[in-house]
């Protein structure tokens, strides 16, 4: 698929999963460990790539549903998105990774809620990228704030 770029986001990575990563603006600049679940030795205060990946894709998955709502009409307030990213081996024998998406939606009926998720699921780059390439699961709730 061929996008027309309006944006481009650069960061740097060093030391690979032990190392280090820092964006273009140094607004980011992160020490990395493996974590010990992974044989790692899951350094305090350092963070992992599935982390990184986990935040970015909450956030973008959250502005995708901004969009969902406005394109309904529906006013949206206190919406959270959590993002869990697992990894491991994958049937190939290499590794993979897994998302499960929380997303919460207080003061929507459930129905809604629920479709304004698959359409945010339809818009959010991050969801368009991994379809097909990895398991997505998608939870709405609707519990107030």
């Amino acid at each position: 698929m061929k996008i027309e770029k309006i944006f481009t986001a650069q960061a740097k990575a060093k030391g690979g999963r032990d190392g280090q990563v820092t964006s273009d603006n140094n607004v980011l600049n992160i020490a990395l460990s493996t974590p010990k679940e992974m044989g790692g030795p899951g350094k305090a205060g350092a963070t992992n790539p599935e982390q990184l990946f986990a935040a970015g894709y909450a956030a973008c998955f959250e502005g995708a549903l901004g969009v969902a709502a406005r394109q309904a009409q529906v006013k949206l307030e206190n919406v959270t998105v959590e993002a869990f990213i697992g990894f491991g081996k994958a049937e190939d024998g290499g590794y993979g990774i897994s998302a499960d998406l929380h997303v919460n939606i207080p003061g929507v009926e459930q129905a809604q809620a629920e479709q304004l998720v698959e359409a945010a699921h339809g818009i959010c780059p991050y969801s368009r990228a991994t379809k097909g390439n990895i398991e997505v699961n998608l939870t709405t709730t609707t519990n107030a704030a």
